[in-house]
């Protein structure tokens, strides 16, 4: 009884000191230890047994203080990071676009957050094993000495439950969204983006062209008692033709590594070489899904921005020659967005707030001077908008390697995009196409020049009706009809 009340006596904050005093400890010790811990400040890191934390994520250094477009500077450097293959920038651009923080809630873009998981998980630096090899563990399995390998399988397991979260809720036309602005940003990567592409369409690699023994790529597939990702599976679908098509587009920029690749495709299965002159000819004519990457304005007012890198010898070369181009011609597209209240044949008649305002429509730094790249866009921008002048202006350029080299499957496209609204001059420029077969774009055909060159002069196009007239002088020299042989004179 009296120790019963000498316990009862003692004061409730006497009795809880040392308990405080002990979690302050606690949690000092926490702060210091925890950091220390495997790879830490990944999301979902905490309190994880070890080797499967998330990796720690490099800072965004924007080199500006806080401001209200503080926001769009640094999306604008993560996405120049994540086009030029930054596997950190590639899944913070998919969890910023997520909206999961507070923070990011404008941000938030279903369709662009899983463009991004998919281009993270297709990343080679995701799944590639770049730590030093130690002891094999008891079940016979090659440890890694550092945890990094260990913590970028957990980043792209938790790529793998986003994307295939996001895609369950999006229609069909959503799904072919990011399918196609993923194929856009692998085609700016030249060979190494086609060989990824190649490799996702391959049924002898993982969903995402990493190898097909990768834990993630299993644990997406899934088991009959443990479904895995049946939305990410369908996103790319497996066939041959279309990993053949990849490789030989990889094959096409002059690789050779990627000649050797299409060999080893080839000798893996004789259906795979007997699709070879089939897949020859369609990817003589293949495109990508963008001219360049959508240029949207989001409702969160931080616009998508193409980021892809123009370093190649080909793009510097033909961007050295949009001087050669008229400016009336750029003037024209800048009208026609709106950008100008009407053309104008040279450059120094702009004002520098009108420049600013196509910048920022496109994402550019806003500096009041145009570059060779943002001259190039405001044609292709006009042209994606519906212009037929700017779409023949744009075919034009692709034919002769002015402003982006020359491709003839593009100048085909645009020149085809032109004559569907009724432009005479692609009519004109379309007989030319199939009067002398291009490159393997469109087939030599003399019925269709002809019929391309008398809707161009019906339409009012003069050099098509001074070459028509020379062709109908022709058939009417061909030979006397036999009524005039029958009576001479």
């Amino acid at each position: 009884m009296h120790e019963t009340s000498v316990a009862q006596s003692r004061p409730y904050g006497a009795a809880q000191g040392p308990l405080i005093r002990g979690a302050s400890i606690a949690a000092l010790v926490a702060a210091v230890v925890i950091p220390l811990i495997g790879c830490d400040s990944g999301p979902e890191s905490f309190f994880r047994k070890p080797g499967a934390t998330a990796c720690p994520r490099p800072q965004v250094a924007s080199g500006v203080a806080p401001e209200f477009n503080g926001q769009q500077i640094e999306m604008r450097i993560l996405r120049r990071r994540g086009f030029t293959g930054d596997f950190f920038a590639q899944l913070d651009l998919g969890r910023r676009y997520e909206g999961f923080r507070a923070a990011d809630k404008n941000l938030e873009d279903p369709v662009e957050a899983a463009v991004w998981d998919a281009i993270a998980l297709s990343n080679s630096d995701g799944y590639s094993p770049i730590s030093a090899l130690g002891r094999r563990s008891p079940q016979g399995e090659q440890r890694a000495v550092a945890r990094f390998d260990d913590c970028r399988a957990v980043e792209r397991r938790i790529a793998y439950r986003s994307l295939d979260r996001l895609l369950s809720k999006m229609s069909s036309d959503e799904q072919e969204k990011v399918r196609s602005r993923v194929i856009y940003i692998l085609s700016t990567q030249g060979a190494a983006g086609y060989r990824t592409l190649a490799r996702m369409h391959d049924t002898a690699f993982g969903p995402f062209g990493e190898p097909s023994d990768n834990r993630q790529a299993g644990e997406a597939r899934g088991k009959p008692y443990k479904p895995g990702a049946p939305q990410v599976l369908n996103l790319f679908p497996r066939n041959d033709v279309d990993a053949y098509l990849y490789n030989y587009l990889a094959v096409q920029t002059g690789d050779v590594g990627a000649y050797v690749l299409l060999k080893d495709f080839e000798r893996s299965s004789p259906s795979r070489a007997a699709a070879g002159q089939y897949v020859e000819a369609k990817a003589k004519r293949w495109v990508p899904p963008y001219e360049f990457y959508p240029p949207e304005a989001p409702s969160s007012g931080v616009p998508h921005s193409d980021e892809s890198d123009q370093i190649g010898d080909a793009q510097q070369i033909a961007l050295g020659r949009i001087r050669e181009l008229p400016f009336i011609h750029i003037g024209e597209a800048l009208s026609y967005l709106r950008v100008i209240a009407r053309p104008t044949g040279k450059e120094d008649s702009l004002y520098p707030q009108d420049v600013q305002a196509f910048q920022a429509m496109i994402a550019r730094p806003q500096t009041g001077d145009l570059t060779p790249i943002e001259k190039v866009r405001a044609i292709q921008y006009a042209a994606v908008n519906g212009s037929p002048k700017a779409q023949l202006v744009l075919a034009v350029m692709y034919s002769e390697g002015v402003g982006v080299p020359r491709d003839y499957a593009r100048a085909f496209h645009w020149y085809a995009e032109a004559d569907r609204q009724g432009s005479a001059e692609a009519k004109y420029a379309m007989s030319t196409f199939f009067s002398l077969g291009v490159a393997g774009v469109a087939d030599q055909d003399k019925a269709k020049a002809v019929i391309y060159q008398i809707d161009a002069a019906l339409s009012g196009f003069k050099p098509s009706v001074g070459r028509l007239q020379q062709v109908l002088a022709q058939v009417s020299r061909s030979r006397p009809r036999p009524r005039d042989r029958e009576y001479p004179g």
